[in-house]
């Protein structure tokens, strides 16, 4: 069997472990899945997981520092949305499980 040479694959380890990382919590990890389908806002995540908003806050900005999310205003609230494509497509494969 040939030896495949890992640095061929033109793989950026660096930016994918970047996005595991902060995915590897179970809360950030299901706060992008709900962003993705049922709303962006902090009070929105709040809400649907039961978490003090400082909680929320935290793990949204650790999120956003991660290149993850992307927050925008609107009106009072800043509304979040996944933009980091590696990070879509591991929402994609956690739905699929």
């Amino acid at each position: 069997m040939a030896k495949l040479d890992i640095k061929s694959l033109g793989i950026d380890f660096e930016h994918i472990s970047n996005i595991l990382k902060p995915l590897s919590h179970p809360h950030r990890l299901e706060m992008i899945i709900g962003l993705f389908h049922n709303g962006c806002t902090v009070t929105q995540c709040q809400e649907r997981m039961g978490l003090p908003q400082s909680t929320i806050s935290q793990h949204l900005r650790v999120l956003k520092d991660a290149g993850i999310l992307k927050g925008r205003r609107k009106g009072t609230e800043v509304c979040y949305e996944v933009i980091d494509p590696f990070a879509l497509q591991i929402i994609d494969l956690v739905e699929k499980k």
